[in-house]
């Protein structure tokens, strides 16, 4: 009995083969079933991707489409800022041309009519030398000296005042001017031109053509 058992449980080398082969054959099945399967999986997913790169091949245009719209408008207004830019520096250019022209004129006239107050201050003063030569007679031998000086002192006021452009305003018997003129008061007279200069009562001046004092006249009334 128990060689019989022994010679049942005793495995037999041929089978040990053919069983080991048999192993094989269904590891190489299954594997080569595995590499069949992704390869089909493989294969059916080209044609996915191929559909799936076609709408963004599609879309790509709109796309290009849309950023050219986009730059346009970027395009457009970069353009209205420069515009608005330069017409901006136009203007800041001419403020200050005319800032400077202003400067200049202000300058020169600083140069002309600096003196204007002063020159209305000497005024009176060359009044009074003419009243006084009005008083003093030209016959007068005691006051002759006197008037002589005075005759002096009155011109080298009034050169004075000239090398400055002072200029004396003395319109008798020419056309009342209100620039110039200051009218005291109106006479009729035959003799003379309506709205003329009868009397002179005070001479005007003027600085570099600008009036510092008008003349005080008596006109015709017409």
């Amino acid at each position: 009995m128990s060689n019989e058992e022994t010679s049942n449980s005793e495995i037999d080398p041929e089978e040990s083969v053919n069983e080991g082969v048999a192993i094989e054959d269904t590891v190489d099945k299954d594997t080569t079933d595995e590499d069949t399967t992704d390869e089909v999986t493989e294969q059916g997913d080209s044609p996915v991707d191929a559909e799936a790169d076609t709408p963004a091949d599609d879309e790509a245009p709109i796309e290009e489409e849309v950023s050219i719209e986009v730059l346009q408008v970027k395009l457009a207004d970069a353009r209205g800022e420069v515009e608005a830019a330069e017409e901006r520096a136009l203007r800041i250019t001419a403020d200050l041309q005319n800032t400077r022209r202003r400067a200049e004129k202000d300058i020169a006239n600083a140069h002309k009519y600096g003196i204007d107050k002063f020159v209305l201050e000497l005024l009176p003063v060359i009044d009074g030398l003419e009243r006084g030569l009005e008083a003093v007679s030209e016959e007068d031998e005691a006051l002759k000296t006197a008037r002589e000086g005075m005759l002096l002192t009155h011109k080298l006021l009034l050169d004075a005042l000239s090398k400055f452009n002072v200029e004396a305003v003395y319109p008798m018997g020419e056309p009342f001017d209100p620039n110039f003129h200051e009218a005291v008061s109106m006479q009729p007279n035959p003799d003379a031109e309506p709205n003329s200069v009868l009397t002179v009562f005070q001479k005007g001046y003027t600085l570099s053509g600008r009036l510092v004092r008008p003349a005080m006249v008596v006109v015709a009334k017409g």
